[in-house]
This record gives C-alpha cells, structure tokens and sequence, in this order.
C-alpha cells in the first residue's frame, strides 16, 4: 500500500483554480519531492493530504485512510508548514512537550529539540525566537508523535547555510529510519541532494514525476564535454560516437555535445585514437534546466502568478475551521 496518494484532486478559490486535477502517489520511505514556482499549488496539496483542505473534487488517502474523516491519521502523519499559529509565551521545551502530550508514543522532546539544533534555545518564549528558529521548532513539532509519514513544507526556509546541512542530514535520518517523507520545496540543491523522486508542479497541474536524473534525462537536454588537444583535432574521430550530437572546433577548443553518459564515451574515443585531452571541462545540464524544458517556463522560485489564490486562503481556512 502507498503511504500517499492523490487522485484528480481540484481546488478552487472563487475564480482562481489553484490545483487541477493533481495525481500523485508516494511510496512508503522514500522522500518524495514536490518542486514548483510560488503559486503553483504545492502548499494547497500538501494541506488537502493533511486533512487542513477540502479538495472541490478527488481523492485524499494516507495510508489507506481519509485525512479529513478518520482521526487516526493524526497519529500517522506529521505535518510542518509554512506558518503555523504557536502560543507565543511558551517556551521551545514546553511548546514541544505540549505537542508530545497529544500522543500514545511520542518522541523525546530534548532530543528532538537537540535534532532542530534548538538545545540553546528550549527555554526561550516562541516570541523571541528568529524566523529560521521558529521553522525548525515546527519540525521538532511535526516529529514529536514519531509519524510513519511527514509532510515537510518548505524545510530549510530562513536557515542559514549550516543549518541547512543539518536539517538535510536530519531528513536522511528519517528515511533511513523508515519514515516517509514529502518535501515541499524550491531550493533545487535541496530536492536534488534528498529526494528519491520528484514532482513538478506548474499552474496547479503535474508536468512530470521522476526521479532527479530522470527528469534530467527525460528532458533529453545536451551536456557538454570541452578540451583542448597538443595537436590538431579531427572532428571525425568523434563521428561514431552515439551519445555525440555534434563538435565544434574553436581556438583549438573542442566542444562536443550531446546526451547519455557523453563524459565517459568521449573519453573513451579519445583514448583509442591514441588522443590526449587536456584541460577537459564537463557540464551536464541541471533540475532547473530540466524544469524549464519539461514545464515551459524558467524557475525563479521568488516568482508568482498573476491573480494568486493567496489572498483567498483566510476566508478559506476560516470556513474550513467552522465546518470542523
């Protein structure tokens, strides 16, 4: 059974469509990436996987159960969002001892708060804390009933470079210990360093869902191999070379393009012709090359669209409040 799916799922904020027809399906311990601009629907996802949204139409199951009807999936998923609502006067150790009050087999708040990197901190008022602060005790939150599934939505927001590392290492450990992870983020590096597989999300719709390489590669985009040689090169010598897709020879610098493993096939030409390449230089093309080809759009994670469904998301939320 998958941790997650989401099927056809739909929502709507008055005239703006902020997910449409989203499908998506988890596997049980794998950390599964959800990438996309600002205003492409991965929050409101997320929060209809939780149980925080109702879905105009679809269908929401966490491990087999519905978020929003059966309770027990509040002991089954841990969730970490953007911005969440904490009793400003508490301290971190109480704030985290609270939360683990509301669970049969939870966590050790000191280690947990000694995990988020907060030891310094646990008895400093959640007013007082910085935003970078603030995120991690919402991790420390969103671990604290030991969940077999964590929704981690936009991790390392307000972390300062080493922090950063440490919470990537922190999600490894989660994996590692059989907890499945969903990671909401932009920071490319991120979703390539952690993630077993990967959505785009674009305008509220999936363009695509792989793993890093695979989006890479199925966006069939060139990569470039550069060297120099002691002699003059002949471009035929890379002829029959599959993964080449074409040479040029500039200044004595040789550029040869194409897919695959180029990097070793070239090199492999080269050494059989007897060639001796110098101040060879390799580049494959990256995720965010992959996400312009395979959505049609440049990534610029601070971007958003026109019309956001943000400034509909209170009344929303208030309505969603009253109905529970």
């Amino acid at each position: 059974m998958p941790a997650i799916e989401v099927r056809g799922l739909h929502k709507r904020y008055k005239d703006t469509v902020a997910v449409e027809d989203v499908s998506l399906t988890v596997e049980e311990g794998e950390i599964y990436g959800i990438l996309g601009r600002n205003g492409a629907g991965k929050t409101t996802t997320v929060e209809a996987v939780a149980g925080l949204r109702r879905p105009d139409r679809g269908e929401v199951r966490v491990f087999g159960l519905d978020p929003r009807r059966d309770r027990r999936v509040r002991q089954l998923l841990g969730v970490q969002l953007q911005e969440a609502a904490l009793h400003s006067s508490l301290t971190v150790r109480e704030l985290v001892r609270l939360h683990r009050s509301f669970h049969r087999d939870g966590a050790d708040p000191d280690e947990l708060i000694e995990l988020v990197g907060l030891a310094d901190r646990r008895r400093t008022r959640f007013e007082k804390l910085s935003g970078g602060q603030q995120q991690r005790l919402n991790i420390a939150l969103a671990l604290v009933g030991r969940p077999r599934a964590v929704i981690l939505d936009e991790l390392t927001t307000g972390l300062d470079p080493a922090a950063r590392r440490h919470m990537w290492e922190a999600v490894a450990g989660l994996r590692d210990r059989g907890v499945t992870v969903v990671l909401v983020s932009h920071h490319m590096e991120e979703v390539e360093r952690l993630c077993d597989r990967l959505a785009l999300i674009e305008r509220g719709r999936v363009a695509a869902v792989d793993t890093p390489d695979g989006l890479v590669a199925r966006a069939g985009l060139d990569q470039v191999v550069r060297f120099r040689t002691r002699d003059p090169f002949d471009p035929a010598l890379l002829d029959g070379v599959a993964e080449v897709r074409a040479v040029r020879t500039e200044d004595g610098l040789v550029t040869a393009t194409g897919t695959g493993e180029l990097l070793h096939a070239v090199s492999t030409a080269l050494v059989t012709a007897g060639v001796a390449a110098l101040d060879t230089t390799y580049r494959r093309a990256g995720l965010e090359d992959a996400f312009l080809a395979l959505t049609g759009s440049p990534f610029d994670p601070a971007s958003s669209y026109p019309a956001s469904a943000s400034s509909y998301l209170a009344d929303d939320a208030n309505r969603e409040g009253t109905e529970r």
